[in-house]
């Protein structure tokens, strides 16, 4: 190691150089190590600030988002400012201030099996601030091939937990724990399930520590253990997870996956987010369409198939809630009727009903489902294609959205 500190980093990383088992040597580890992080969200951004001020050499970020308004209460690095900017970009900045000490390198990409080996060789330890399988399946199988410990972090409305991952040969991988993907469609991030913002700042910050150790030559807490965060109690267990699996056909003794990486869309039975299609086109309008019912004041039914958490954040006025789960398994159907009922009293006036949720997935479910079960004759039901976060792109641009 002939790598020296500056008069400036000794004064600045004097603090954590008076712990013993950091010392000067083991930030001399620290300038001569390099970490990637995947996701410039809300686990990589405190865990690559407070790596970047630990004195971490070289520092990567790949991100292929920018930033949003929804990001501010969690990811830390981003501000109003930068809305609308590239995630990697509005990070760098941001650390490049806290510390021009450290090398940063910026991946604009989105992280695939036909980069991910390429991008990753190149790093020491990698931090995983991905929210979905597929991410963790490919990151777990390119450090296992490129023996890279993998610090993975998760956190959901109040519930967060970290492990590392392929540590040493006794350390099990993602696949050890998981060797099957759970259902496609089973698996909740924040964007649907929420998250409190300080939850993955919590768990980010676990990360840091973990991965300032492994490049400080101190071993993780965390390798083969499993730390579960419950924010609503307070509470922090440790789960021991069981060593390498011999036959994990990633890291085992005979292991299938030894020099490319898979389809992880196909291994996990998803692809990138296809719409849902449920109905005929003559059985949808657009939110356009469904304007022009508003404004030339035709009477009609408007029903809001969202949770009613998301309605109490924000709904359109004439919306009566009747969330899905209502209409598939309770009394939401009965409810149905009973407006159309009330509202079109004449016998020969038409009846027309419009199903609006998030995104237009869930409306295709329940006009289905009314369609099928509703026994009132000659009533017109369509779903509204978009839904509320259409309406507030292409009708309603002020209406805030979540």
């Amino acid at each position: 190691m002939d790598q020296k500190l500056s008069k400036d980093e000794t004064a600045r990383y004097s603090r954590q150089m008076l712990c013993p088992e950091i010392g000067k040597r083991g930030q001399l580890k620290l300038k001569s190590s390099s970490v990637l992080i995947v996701g410039a969200g809300g686990l990589g951004c405190p865990s690559s600030l407070y790596l970047t001020a630990a004195g971490i050499g070289r520092l990567g970020i790949i991100d292929s988002d920018v930033v949003e308004t929804s990001n501010l209460h969690r990811q830390v690095l981003h501000s109003e400012g930068t809305r609308g900017a590239a995630k990697v970009d509005s990070a760098v900045e941001r650390l490049q201030q806290l510390n021009s000490n450290v090398a940063f390198e910026k991946h604009p990409v989105r992280l695939t099996r036909a980069n991910a080996l390429d991008i990753i060789r190149n790093y020491d330890i990698v931090v995983d601030g991905t929210d979905n399988p597929m991410a963790r399946y490919l990151l777990s199988d390119a450090c296992v091939l490129l023996k890279k410990p993998l610090v993975s972090g998760s956190a959901l409305r109040f519930e967060g937990q970290i492990t590392v991952y392929n540590y040493d040969q006794d350390t099990p991988c993602y696949r050890c724990v998981f060797p099957e993907p759970p259902p496609a469609g089973t698996v909740t991030n924040c964007a649907d399930g929420g998250v409190l913002g300080v939850v993955p700042g919590i768990i980010g910050n676990l990360q840091a520590i973990e991965a300032i150790k492994i490049a400080a030559g101190i071993a993780p807490a965390y390798a083969g253990v499993l730390l579960l965060y419950d924010g609503l109690s307070g509470k922090f267990r440790h789960v021991q997870l069981r060593k390498r699996k011999d036959d994990c056909i990633s890291c085992g003794k005979t292991p299938s996956i030894t020099t490319d990486l898979i389809d992880y869309e196909a291994f996990c039975g998803v692809t990138c987010a296809p719409p849902v299609k449920i109905l005929a086109p003559e059985e949808r309008v657009t939110v356009q369409e469904y304007s022009s019912v508003l404004q030339s004041k035709q009477k009609h039914i408007l029903i809001d198939v969202r949770p009613q958490l998301q309605q109490d954040i924000i709904k359109l006025d004439n919306a009566v809630s009747i969330p899905l789960a209502r209409i598939v398994k309770e009394d939401g159907v009965q409810m149905v009727q009973d407006l159309i009922d009330k509202t079109f009293t004449e016998p020969s006036e038409p009846k027309k009903v419009f199903v609006m949720c998030r995104r237009g997935n869930a409306s295709q479910k329940a006009t289905r489902e009314l369609k099928n079960r509703l026994e009132e004759e000659n009533v017109e039901i369509k779903d509204i294609i978009g839904g509320i976060e259409q309406w507030s792109t292409d009708v309603d641009p002020e209406l805030p959205m979540y």
